[in-house]
């Protein structure tokens, strides 16, 4: 249930202004609040959780101990350098209607975002990384839920540079000690 929880958690909140939620609340507005849109947010969500979650464990479970923590702060450190990347989209010159184009882009999207890393880097230290994948997909369709339902007002309304430059900080630290950690220098 704690993998379950802080996945859920951390995946919405490192979500915010990733480029995967921002391309969904612009075709949102461009579309219009379509539902199928929606869905195939929270699908393509789910498969991208379940290939990190799995990705993670399968992993972690070929590897020692101590390198399968290294493995974790090598993806929170990945995770961090994602989020501080400033995300930069160009304006939808011609919108498609193809659900399964838009599905395509959203996956290509979201296995390289800094949430997805961070199901990986919790996958790999969960005893149960189902739970993992689990909450990483309801936190990815809650984050992409938000954007589909403020559409192009979503950069206004939060700050989401400065969202994504704090928890870009907080990841790091958070990879930096669990680095240490695997070289028992602390803990």
């Amino acid at each position: 249930m704690d993998s379950f929880l802080l996945t859920l958690l951390l995946v919405f909140a490192i979500a915010l202004g990733g480029r995967d939620q921002l391309l969904v609340a612009r075709l949102s507005d461009r579309l219009g609040s379509s539902v199928g849109l929606l869905i195939l947010g929270f699908a393509v969500a789910s498969i991208s959780a379940a290939i990190m979650a799995f990705a993670g464990s399968t992993i972690a479970a070929l590897l020692p101990p101590r390198a399968a923590d290294m493995l974790v702060a090598f993806a929170l450190l990945a995770a961090a350098i994602e989020l501080a990347w400033p995300v930069r989209e160009k304006a939808l010159n011609e919108p498609t209607r193809s659900l399964g184009a838009i599905g395509i882009v959203l996956l290509a999207r979201q296995l390289s975002d800094g949430a997805r890393f961070a199901i990986f880097a919790l996958a790999a230290e969960a005893s149960y990384p189902l739970t993992a994948a689990i909450g990483g997909a309801v936190g990815g369709g809650a984050a992409i839920a938000l954007g589909w339902s403020l559409g192009g007002t979503l950069p206004a309304k939060i700050p989401l540079r400065y969202l994504r430059l704090a928890f870009a900080i907080c990841l790091f630290v958070a990879a930096a000690l669990a680095g240490l950690n695997a070289r028992y220098t602390i803990l």
